[in-house]
């Protein structure tokens, strides 16, 4: 075989280290896309009163002063979903 177009070991693992940090950085925007989306109001079944002593302003994912980390669009301090948790 001709030298010049035989790929040496070195060359091999170099391209297969470059397209592994290109796999990586894919699935890495991937995970940060899929972690930027939020359900919709009707998919959580939100309502803009409590639930009991459940409601927005007393959830972990709830963000003051009308925002939710689950939730899109516009949430009530007073309103409450199944994605309800107790802040601690």
């Amino acid at each position: 075989m001709n030298e010049d177009r035989q790929l040496s070991r070195r060359s091999l693992l170099r391209a297969a280290a470059c397209a592994g940090v290109g796999l990586a950085a894919g699935a890495m925007t991937a995970r940060s896309a899929m972690a930027q989306q939020k359900a919709s109001k009707q998919a959580m079944h939100y309502q803009d009163k409590p639930s009991g002593d459940k409601k927005c302003s007393e959830c972990l994912q709830f963000e003051a002063p009308a925002s939710c980390k689950v939730v899109e669009g516009t949430i009530s301090p007073n309103g409450y979903c199944i994605a309800w948790v107790k802040k601690p």
